[in-house]
């Protein structure tokens, strides 16, 4: 490609603009699409490997935004950048934090759009949910996000940007002039379990997550990375192949006739269909195991029966199951299952070999846990029509 070639289309459809400005945001570019960019900004080829090196440790090793700072670039150079390119992430319009150490940050995207992201502090770990859309198409029945309709799906700065913004808040930046800090990383794993399906929005959240585990930059292991999928069958082999990151299914129910109503996705690619396509996925990725995860409802998919049942679908598949006692939100049309219960069900699956753990529920004082994320632009929206149903016709 010479110095004049046009910018290729899938930079062109990648690289978003940045609201009011014509400069291209460099975050969520690939290697190959910030090479493409470059040259078709000047940069010679005989140099341009050596500069997305430099550019891609300054924005995701050291997290800097400003061309100006950096200082192993030619001023001349650094100002050229600066005329055709911006360092922008997702701005944080709130942050909350809850009585457990979660924090949850509501998050203004391009369009004035918002979505909510999570970290979530651990002895071990600390684990950051982002989100890979705006709303989502799944109406999952016992989910609030699922209440709040698509409005588009993320671009890739917009979803490895919730990285960038979260070690941002948290500090986590090698400070200007000294080596990295050699300690446990506050963000040590990374889950598409926020707003939206992963796998409905494929090429971006690839895109970002192979920035994120990029060893030159972010730097997390493809281990320390769970995708969640409602089961969008066809894209499963693919996240193998092209992510090769954990997968996490949200399963929730042992009949057909039970996740149809709780996993509207099923009555398109069933249970049989999605563990078929599951038992592959394993080698593919080189991953261990897959987990399920199922949340417990009273009364609906928590039975000694269930957890009979869950043990004979799973069977030949590595797995984990993960019980996630149901978080409540207003207008739930469910409620949480006892903890004896839990804990029988639980009993079940472990006594056949599988790992049971019961999720402990974090940040449910600041709507922060699973199933419980919905912008906060929805939910005022939604309550203002619920105000002017209630008070009918005016005079």
């Amino acid at each position: 490609m010479t110095a004049s070639a046009p910018i290729t289309q899938d930079v062109v459809t990648i690289a978003r603009k940045l609201p009011e400005t014509d400069r291209i945001n460099l975050v969520g570019l690939t290697r190959p699409q910030l090479r493409a960019a470059l040259i078709e900004n000047g940069t010679p080829e005989n140099k341009v490997r050596m500069r997305v090196d430099q550019i891609w440790q300054w924005i995701y090793q050291k997290g800097v935004r400003d061309f100006d700072a950096m200082t192993n670039l030619a001023k001349g150079y650094r100002a050229e950048l600066a005329g055709r390119f911006a360092i922008g992430v997702p701005a944080i319009v709130s942050k909350q934090v809850s009585a457990d150490g979660t924090r949850k940050y509501l998050v203004r995207i391009a369009g004035g759009h918002e979505v909510e992201t999570v970290y979530i502090p651990e002895a071990d770990r600390g684990t950051l949910c982002i989100s890979s859309q705006v709303g989502c198409t799944l109406t999952c029945s016992f989910c609030h996000t699922g209440t709040q309709k698509l409005v588009r799906n993320l671009t890739a700065a917009e979803i490895v940007g919730q990285v960038m913004l979260a070690r941002d808040d948290l500090g986590e930046w090698p400070e200007p002039g000294r080596a990295p800090r050699d300690e446990t990383r506050l963000i040590s794993n990374v889950v598409l379990m926020g707003m939206g399906e992963p796998l409905y929005n494929f090429e971006a959240v690839r895109d970002a997550m192979q920035i994120v585990m990029d060893g030159e930059g972010i730097s997390l292991s493809r281990r320390r990375i769970t995708l969640s999928t409602s089961g969008v069958v066809p894209e499963i082999a693919r996240t193998a192949e092209e992510i090769g990151c954990l997968l996490a299914i949200s399963f929730h129910a042992t009949t057909d006739e039970v996740r149809d109503r709780l996993v509207p996705i099923n009555r398109k690619w069933n249970i049989e269909a999605l563990l078929s396509a599951l038992r592959d996925y394993p080698r593919l990725s080189t991953s261990e195991r897959i987990t399920f995860e199922y949340v417990m409802l009273k009364g609906v998919n928590d039975s000694d029966a269930d957890a009979r049942r869950l043990v004979r679908l799973i069977a030949g598949i590595p797995a984990k199951i993960n019980l996630i006692p149901f978080n409540e939100w207003p207008g739930a049309p469910y409620e949480r299952s006892d903890w004896e219960r839990i804990e029988a069900f639980a009993d079940i699956i472990y006594k056949a070999g599988y790992a049971s753990p019961i999720r402990t529920p974090r940040g449910e004082d600041i709507m922060a846990a699973c199933g419980q994320l919905k912008s906060a632009t929805e939910r005022a929206r939604r309550s203002r029509a619920r105000i002017a149903a209630e008070s009918g016709p005016a005079g």
